[in-house]
């Protein structure tokens, strides 16, 4: 028999609303189980058992991120089956760049008051990324914040781990003068810079419905695009002969300058062929520039700008690298060069 409080309703919080969401979202959930998954939802821990196999060092490599002011646009929109999978990517994406394969993830949610059919939206998304990724969705957490959040909002965490072989870790370290930079294409904004985005469309007074002949949607729809989750060709490159993959970097918030200079050793830097970066990206980018009088210096260090992760491998690698990833079904292409000096990134 599951518990009941009329007093604790009273004061905002109804325990059997999360009941109904969390027999909502178990077939969502069930849509992720990989070989490892121990047991199912409603333990006080998720349990996973990973195969070592092939690894002479396992390594556990985790992330946690969130989805940021991208979540009022699903608000506005009353759309919240996508928001989850921009969730999930954030933290594989970001873990995929150590060479890691995602294992399993966990999500928390918090909320003004439960809804069950909208928490429900939300874990389809989550579970969706999950789908894409290669990860379990292992367990989670749905807080009901009455009196101290709108019953409208939500707010959005997650925490993924995965595994690697300590002797195939891309740290970065053996990057030289020369290597190529190579962009992986982003699917849109993903889930950085919404700040600036509301504020430059003024979304809060009816933005988000205005059509726009150069995205083919609405301002909204766009916005709502999930962020792409890189892991066919993340793996396609990792276990490709020739291509000699040294790092990756996921450009999130703070754009170019803020990400690639991560991965890049002392001394080094990235001369970013600006032109072909801004001829390559999606149209929303000009529109944001175009709307909000945004310099390019501005987008770079707020946006994407179309990549959504920078492959850095050896000049002698190149081909080899956008073969691997033309046939994993992305269309990259070089957008730079490793080069001497201390600026972190140059534009050229």
């Amino acid at each position: 028999m599951q518990s009941h409080s009329e007093s604790y309703k009273a004061a905002g919080v109804d325990v059997t609303a999360g009941y109904r969401a969390v027999e909502l979202m178990k077939r969502h959930v069930a849509r992720t189980q990989i070989p490892g998954v121990i047991g199912g939802l409603g333990g006080f821990g998720g349990l996973f058992a990973p195969d070592f196999t092939g690894m002479s060092e396992p390594v556990l490599v985790s992330g946690a991120d969130g989805v940021g002011t991208k979540l009022r646009v699903a608000q506005l929109m009353n759309k919240h089956d996508s928001v989850g999978i921009d969730l999930v990517a954030m933290c594989v994406n970001d873990i995929l760049c150590a060479g890691a394969r995602p294992l399993f993830f966990l999500d928390y949610i918090a909320t003004g008051k439960v809804i069950p059919e909208r928490i429900e939206q939300i874990i389809a998304g989550i579970s969706e990324g999950c789908v894409r990724g290669g990860c379990a969705l292992l367990g989670g957490e749905t807080a009901e914040h009455a009196g101290t959040m709108d019953p409208q909002d939500y707010d959005l965490a997650g925490f993924c781990v995965g595994i690697a072989d300590k002797q195939k870790l891309l740290t970065g370290a053996d990057i030289q003068p020369g290597d190529a930079l190579i962009a992986l294409p982003s699917s849109g904004v993903h889930s950085n810079g919404f700040s600036l985005i509301r504020k430059v469309f003024e979304v809060e007074n009816g933005g988000l419905c205005n059509f726009y002949p150069e995205l083919g949607k609405t301002l909204g729809e766009e916005l709502l695009t999930p962020t792409r989750i890189y892991l066919e060709p993340v793996l396609a490159l990792l276990e490709a002969e020739g291509v000699g993959l040294k790092a990756l970097a996921h450009i999130t918030g703070g754009g170019f300058q803020e990400n690639i200079p991560r991965v890049l050793p002392a001394g080094m830097q990235a001369a970013v062929h600006k032109d072909e970066v801004m001829a390559k990206a999606p149209p929303i980018f000009g529109l944001i520039a175009k709307t909000g009088s945004v310099p390019w210096q501005d987008m770079f260090g707020t946006f994407n700008m179309g990549v959504g992760i920078c492959v850095v491998v050896p000049a002698s690698g190149v081909d080899a690298a956008l073969k691997t990833l033309a046939t994993a079904g992305t269309q990259a292409y070089v957008m730079g060069e490793v080069r001497p000096g201390d600026a972190g990134v140059i534009f050229i």
